[in-house]
């Protein structure tokens, strides 16, 4: 399949690095990112021909996988020497390391389709936030996708408020602020705070990427939330 994608010149990504130079080089040094402003905040929808084919190709694919009508894209001997020296993927995914939420088999793609970034709860972190950039800007993907799924097991943790070892609570501290936003509603309370959580991380990444936000403002880069059912497989837009 041909898709169109924006182009980015070296002096359009350079004032672009002015602007959002505060995230790659927070994430480079591990500084924290700067808390979420008031300010309003970018829609989530797909905004230039290049993002809208981007996502309707994950969908297509999405059910692809749902309907056990697989075709395996990109996965040739061909393939992998097509992508060996340079990497064009058409999608940036943000999803949970769950073992279950593999983005490239739940969208049936390939090799130098997707680039993934994966962290438990699918959270925003100065890290991800530095490899988030990398993509829309210098890989030019015109689609970010933050994908979270049903029983999180870091939604969980953050929902239950138990106490955990290590450095596991990190995440769950990154979560915490979502669940304001659903407490009290109708609902199971962990997939109401999974789909919270999602909308949060969003808000996050457009607070807090001066980087991504130009990309979005500029019509470069659309960022949408979806949901990953474990039970049907079905990946549904938030």
């Amino acid at each position: 399949m041909v898709w169109s994608r924006p182009s980015i010149s070296r002096r359009e990504f350079l004032k672009l690095a002015e602007i959002g130079g505060v995230g790659l080089v927070a994430a480079a040094v591990g500084l924290g990112p700067s808390q979420p402003s008031q300010a309003a905040d970018l829609k989530p929808n797909p905004t230039s021909p290049a993002s809208e084919t981007a996502l309707k190709r994950l969908l297509e694919g999405n059910q692809r996988f749902v309907r056990h009508r697989l075709r395996h894209p990109d996965q040739s001997l061909a393939r992998l020497r097509e992508v060996a020296q340079s990497q064009h993927p058409f999608a940036t995914i943000l999803s949970c390391a769950d073992s279950r939420v593999a983005a490239e088999i739940v969208f049936d793609q390939g090799l130098g389709d997707l680039f993934d970034v994966r962290v438990a709860g699918n959270i925003v972190t100065p890290e991800v936030v530095g490899s988030l950039e990398y993509a829309a800007a210098l890989l030019e993907t015109p689609l970010l996708m933050v994908l979270g799924h049903e029983r999180c097991g870091a939604v969980t943790a953050a929902v239950q408020g138990e106490r955990l070892p290590g450095q596991v609570g990190s995440f769950v501290k990154a979560i915490k602020p979502a669940l304001a936003q659903v407490k009290g509603k109708a609902g199971d309370p962990v997939d109401n705070a999974v789909v919270a959580n999602i909308q949060y991380q969003i808000k996050r990444l457009q607070q807090t990427s001066p980087l991504l936000k130009q990309l979005s403002k500029d019509g470069k880069l659309a960022i949408v939330g979806a949901r990953y059912d474990l039970d049907t497989g079905a990946v549904a837009l938030v």
